[in-house]
């Protein structure tokens, strides 16, 4: 009989499924340890709370979108090039990492005091990258929009955050085409 041993990640990643799957409050740490194979009390050598695990999960899905906006970000154009970055980065780690990115869109708020306010913060930083790319291209020409870029930033994030609840990287229709066509529909030639 052979036996596998689980690491943190293992566990921090079966998390981020049933939390993705079942919702923070409709998983219990009865459910993660049937999901790897160990007693309840056997997950406690690797995390101390389900809180903690769900704070693991939420800080990577943020760590991911801050990672794609520096990268938008570095490598610089103008406002609607750098937007479009933006739209393209948020797709990937969509795609790349739902789990997490269902964990970290509907389930943070479930995070308690210090937690969320770390999480409110990426959130924020995350969501300043997309007003001002939106108001630089304004600016710069690169986009003819005449929206408050507030307001423009929470109308692309909508989309974009709506992905994890219909889109399916099996379909017919692949991350590019995606791209595309959110693009094409915000800043039609």
């Amino acid at each position: 009989m052979t036996t596998t041993r689980n690491t943190r990640e293992d566990v921090i990643a079966a998390a981020g499924r049933l939390f993705a799957q079942r919702g923070y409050h409709g998983t219990s740490m009865r459910d993660l340890g049937q999901e790897l194979g160990l007693l309840g009390s056997s997950l406690y050598s690797h995390v101390t709370s389900k809180e903690d695990l769900l704070v693991e999960v939420v800080e990577k899905g943020a760590r991911l979108f801050a990672e794609s906006a520096e990268a938008a970000r570095a490598a610089g154009g103008t406002g609607g090039e750098r937007l479009r970055r933006l739209i393209a980065g948020h797709v990937d780690v969509v795609v790349d990492n739902l789990d997490e990115v269902k964990t970290f869109l509907n389930e943070a708020r479930f995070l308690n005091g210090e937690h969320r306010g770390r999480i409110l913060a990426a959130r924020d930083s995350y969501e300043a990258e997309f007003r001002d790319a939106i108001r630089q291209g304004i600016q710069d020409g690169s986009l003819r929009w005449r929206t408050d870029p507030k307001m423009a930033g929470i109308f692309v994030l909508s989309i974009l955050n709506a992905l994890e609840r219909w889109y399916d990287p099996s379909g017919p229709m692949g991350r590019e085409e995606l791209v595309e066509t959110i693009w094409s529909f915000l800043n039609p030639a």
